[in-house]
C-alpha cells in the first residue's frame, strides 16, 4: 500500500501533533470534537511531517542544512545569510511525485465539496514542536493566502516548507534548545475564509494583561487578519464575562472600546496570494466591527473551545464576507499567563508623578526607565543599546533579538494581541502599544518612565521617576471573620488584583469612571444640541467618536466600566456609589462649566445625594440609575450593590429612593441592595431612621472626620489636627456599629484609615464592624492584623 502523505482535518485528533503539528492537529480537534457544538472551523487537509522528511531527503537537504547550520554555531556566517541560503535551498527544491499527486489529489477534492472546479485557499504552516504549554512557536512559519490551482498549491507548500527556517524560527529553536533537524514541518491547505471582504482578529480565553480567568479578550479589524496579528492598525476590543455566558437572559459583554482600524488588509487585484493594505472609511474606523451577538457567539466559541482543551487558549478568527458566517482559523495554548503562578505576584507603584509625554494601551503591570531609542525599520536594529527604552511604529517577528534587550517597548499601533504586545508578555517587559505619533513626541536620548502600572493606560513620563516594586506572597493569607473587601477606582484595577483574598468590592468609585473613561459633565451630553460652547462641543464629538446619542455613550460607558468592576469578584457583592463629584469638580469635566454654580465651599455644598433629585442635575442621575440597570438586568452582574454618598437627611434618603425607583432601581426589587455612606454626624445619630431605609453602611472616614472634628481634610495648614483615630471619630463608629447592628444592618468601613494605620484597622475589628475595604497594597497587611486581633479576641472569650 502506497504512503499516505495528506490526512483530512476531521481525522486529526490532538493525539497527531507528531505527524501533522500542533496547529493542524488543533484545527482537526476541533472539527471532529466541536463542529457539533456549533464551532465551525474551515475544511481543509494537511500534508504529513513523513511527506516533509521524504522532500528533505529525497533532495539531499539533510545534511547542507546541518552544515549551515553549523557555520552559525560556529559564527562563520551570520543568520541572515544561514537563513537565506536554507529558504533558498528548499525552494529550490522539487516535491516528489507520489507526494505531489497526493496533494494535488486532495485539493482537487476539496474543490468538489464545495461544489467548485477550484476554490481559494491558506496554506499555513504547522511546525511538529509547536504550541507548546511553555514554548510559543506563533508567527515563526509563514501562512500563504488566497492560493488558488494545483501548480500555486504544490508551490506554497514548498514555501511553508522553507518558512521552518526564517531567521526568528532558527533564533528560536537555538535559543530553546530544538534540534533544527529533528523538527518536521506539515502545510495545512484550509478553505478560505474571505474575511478581506469582512473581518478577522485574534481572541483569548483569559485577560492577556492580569491573567484573569473569567474573560474572553477579543481583538477585530476590518480585512484580513495580519494587520492585528503584527499590530499594524488599533483594532477594536471587546471583553465578554465567562460565568454568564451560557445564560440566554444576559448579554454579559463588559468591555466595547473602538479601535481607530486606520487601515485594512485586502487581495491585490490580478493575482493569488498578492495582498495590499487600504485605507479604511470614514465610516469604518468609526463603527464596531462585531455586533453584540457577534461577540457573544465568538466568546461562547472561545469558553467550549477552552474547556475542551482544559486550559487557557489564543484563537484567530475570520468572518466571511460572502456568506457573513463566522469561522475559528486557529487555536492554540495561550503560553503567557498559564505559567504563571498563583501564589505569588508584583505589584509595581510610582512614588512620583511628572509631564505625560505619550500614552497608549498598557500591556503588562510593570515601570520601566531608561533612554530613549527610536527606530522606524528592521533595517537598523543592529544599533539599538542594551537597556533602552525601545520606541517604534510596530515591531514583527524579526524585531525579537532587539526586544529581548529593551526595558520596554511603545509602539505607534497595535492592540493587545499585537506582536509587540504578545512578545513583551513573554518577555516580562513592559510595553505600551497603540501610543499615536509617539516618535514624534518623544526625542533620542531623552530619559523617561513608563508605566503600565496604572490600569489599562499606560503613559510615557518625563525623566526618570522613582517607583517601588513588590512582590506579594499570597501563600499564606489567614482566614479572617471580618471580611476584607477592597476600594477600586478603575474597572483596569479591579483585574490586576483579582488574585488578592477578598471578600469583595467595598468601593467603587462612579466618578472615577466618569472622569477617565467618559471625560463629558452628563449634562453636556445630555443637552449637547444647545451646547453654546463651540470649544467644549468639539471636543464632546471627538470623545464620543461613533454615537449619535451622546447620552447613550455616558450610560455604554459607565456601565461596562461598573461590569469590569463587577465581573472582577463576581459573585461577591460590588458596592458601587453613586457619581460624588464637587461642583469645582464637575466643572472641570468637557461642558461642565455651563452647569455648575461657583460655590465658597463644594464640601459642603451641592454633593452627593442633594444632586439626585434636583432640576439641575435629576437626568444626569437617570443615565447613572440606567448604566446600573443594565449591568444587573442585561449583562447580568446582579453582585452589584448601589450606594448613596453624603446623604444629609432621612428625608433626603426618600427623596433619593424614590427618584432611584421611578428609573427603574427600586430597593428589594431582583435582589437589588442600597447602602448609604456613613459620613455625616447626622447618619450616625439617626442611624435607626436611616436603617429603616437602606440595607446597610459604609463609613467614610475622611468626610467623618472632618464633620466630626471641623477640619478642613484638604488644609495643610490642619492637618496635624486631622485625625481619624480621635476619640470623637471612634465614638461616633461605635455608636453607629452598635445601632445598626440592633437593627440588623451590617456596617463596613471604605475610607482611608484602616489602610494607613493598621491600628485602626484593630481597633475596628474590636468595635465589631463586620467589613473593612482597603486599598488594594493595603490587603495582605491589614488582614494579617486583623487575624491577629481576632485570635486576641478569642482568647480573651475563653479566659473570661
Amino acid at each position: 500500500m502506497a504512503d499516505t502523505y495528506i490526512e483530512w482535518f476531521e481525522n486529526l485528533t490532538n493525539q497527531d501533533v507528531p505527524s501533522v503539528g500542533g496547529k493542524n492537529a488543533s484545527l482537526g480537534e476541533m472539527i471532529r470534537a466541536l463542529k457539533e457544538k456549533g464551532i465551525a472551523v474551515p475544511d481543509g487537509f494537511a500534508t504529513t511531517a513523513e511527506a516533509y522528511r521524504r522532500f528533505i531527503a529525497d533532495n539531499n537537504l539533510g545534511e547542507e542544512i546541518r552544515q549551515r547550520i553549523q557555520d552559525l554555531k560556529d559564527s562563520r556566517k551570520p543568520l541572515d545569510r544561514v537563513g537565506r541560503e536554507i529558504r533558498r535551498l528548499i525552494r529550490q527544491g522539487t516535491i516528489p511525485a507520489g507526494i505531489g499527486d497526493q496533494i494535488v489529489q486532495a485539493y482537487r477534492e476539496l474543490c468538489k465539496r464545495f461544489g467548485k472546479d477550484e476554490v481559494d485557499v491558506a496554506v499555513r504552516s504547522s511546525a511538529t514542536a509547536e504550541d507548546l504549554p511553555d514554548a510559543s512557536f506563533a508567527g515563526q512559519q509563514e501562512t500563504f493566502l488566497n492560493v488558488r490551482g494545483d501548480h500555486d498549491v504544490l508551490e506554497a507548500v514548498k514555501n511553508c516548507y522553507a518558512s521552518l527556517f526564517t531567521d526568528r524560527a532558527i533564533s528560536y529553536r537555538t535559543e530553546k534548545n530544538f534540534d533544527h533537524l529533528q523538527i518536521a514541518l506539515s502545510a495545512g491547505v484550509q478553505k478560505m475564509v474571505r474575511s478581506d471582504r469582512a473581518s478577522s482578529g485574534v481572541m483569548f480565553s483569559v485577560d492577556t494583561e492580569t491573567g484573569f480567568p473569567d474573560v474572553v479578550v477579543i481583538n477585530a479589524a476590518w480585512g484580513l487578519g495580519e494587520n492585528v496579528v503584527q499590530g499594524t492598525v488599533t483594532p477594536d476590543e471587546y471583553r465578554a464575562f465567562k460565568p454568564l455566558l451560557n445564560d440566554a437572559t444576559c448579554k454579559p459583554i463588559i468591555e466595547k472600546s473602538l479601535g481607530e482600524k486606520e487601515k485594512k488588509m485586502i487581495y491585490a487585484t490580478g493575482g493569488s496570494k498578492t495582498t495590499k493594505n487600504v485605507e479604511t472609511t470614514q465610516k469604518e474606523r468609526e463603527s464596531f466591527v462585531l455586533s453584540d451577538e457577534e461577540v457573544l457567539r465568538l466568546s461562547r466559541w472561545a469558553k467550549l473551545i477552552e474547556e475542551h482543551y482544559g486550559r487557557a487558549m489564543d484563537m484567530e478568527w475570520a468572518k466571511d464576507g460572502d456568506s457573513g458566517e463566522l469561522f475559528i482559523v486557529q487555536a492554540r495554548p495561550e503560553t503567557v499567563q498559564s505559567q504563571k503562578t498563583a501564589a505569588t505576584m508584583k505589584s509595581y507603584s510610582l512614588k512620583e508623578h511628572g509631564e505625560r509625554l505619550a500614552e497608549g494601551l498598557a500591556i503588562g503591570e510593570a515601570i520601566a526607565t531608561g533612554k530613549v531609542q527610536k527606530i522606524r525599520n528592521a533595517e537598523n536594529i543592529g544599533r539599538f543599546e542594551e537597556g533602552s527604552i525601545l520606541i517604534t511604529e510596530m515591531t514583527d517577528p524579526d524585531w525579537v533579538p532587539i526586544m529581548k534587550k529593551a526595558a520596554g517597548i511603545v509602539t505607534e499601533h497595535g492592540g493587545r494581541t499585537s506582536h509587540a504586545a504578545i512578545v513583551s508578555r513573554e518577555l516580562g517587559i513592559p510595553a505600551i502599544v497603540g501610543a499615536t505619533h509617539v516618535l514624534d513626541r518623544l526625542e533620542d536620548g531623552q530619559e523617561v518612565t513608563m508605566s503600565c502600572a496604572e490600569g489599562d493606560t499606560g503613559y510615557v513620563y518625563k525623566g526618570k521617576l522613582d517607583f517601588d516594586a513588590q512582590d506579594i506572597d499570597l501563600s499564606d493569607i489567614p482566614r479572617t471573620r471580618t471580611q476584607i473587601m477592597m476600594n477600586i477606582a478603575e474597572p483596569a484595577a479591579a483585574f490586576r488584583w483579582w488574585r488578592l483574598p477578598c471578600a469583595g468590592i467595598g468601593l467603587a468609585r462612579m466618578e472615577f469612571i466618569i472622569n477617565n473613561a467618559i471625560k463629558c459633565h452628563p449634562m453636556a451630553l445630555i443637552e449637547y444640541d444647545k451646547l453654546e460652547d463651540e470649544e467644549a462641543k468639539q471636543r464632546i464629538a471627538d470623545i464620543t467618536r461613533g454615537y449619535e446619542d451622546k447620552s447613550e455613550f455616558f450610560t455604554q460607558q459607565l456601565a461596562r466600566g461598573i461590569a469590569k468592576i463587577g465581573a472582577s469578584q463576581y459573585p461577591n457583592p460590588v458596592i458601587v456609589r453613586m457619581s460624588d463629584f464637587k461642583t469645582n469638580e464637575y466643572a472641570e469635566l468637557v461642558g461642565g462649566q455651563a452647569y455648575e454654580p461657583k460655590e465658597a465651599n463644594p464640601m459642603l455644598g451641592f454633593r452627593g445625594a442633594s444632586r439626585y433629585y434636583s432640576d439641575a442635575y435629576r437626568p444626569g442621575f437617570a443615565l447613572e440609575c440606567e448604566a446600573i440597570r443594565r449591568v444587573r438586568e442585561e449583562i447580568g452582574l446582579d453582585n452589584v450593590v448601589v450606594m448613596i454618598p453624603f446623604c444629609r437627611s432621612p428625608a433626603e434618603a426618600d427623596k433619593v429612593l424614590e427618584v432611584m425607583a421611578s428609573y427603574g432601581l427600586r430597593r428589594g426589587e431582583n435582589g437589588l441592595q442600597v447602602f448609604v455612606m456613613a459620613e455625616i454626624p447626622s447618619n450616625i445619630i439617626l442611624a435607626e431612621q436611616f436603617s429603616e431605609r437602606f440595607d446597610g453602611f459604609s463609613i467614610g472616614s475622611n468626610d467623618l472626620t472632618q464633620l466630626v472634628l471641623g477640619v478642613d481634610r484638604d488644609s495643610a495648614q490642619l492637618s496635624k489636627l486631622f485625625d481619624e483615630q480621635d476619640e470623637a471619630v471612634t465614638t461616633m463608629i461605635e455608636m453607629l456599629i452598635q445601632k445598626a447592628h440592633r437593627k440588623k444592618r451590617k456596617v463596613g468601613i471604605c475610607g482611608q484609615a484602616p489602610s494607613d494605620h493598621p491600628e485602626f484597622a484593630a481597633f475596628l475589628v474590636r468595635a465589631g464592624i463586620d467589613s473593612i475595604s482597603l486599598n488594594p497594597d493595603s490587603v495582605i497587611k491589614v488582614t494579617r492584623r486583623v487575624a491577629e486581633v481576632e485570635r486576641e479576641m478569642g482568647r480573651m472569650r475563653k479566659s473570661a
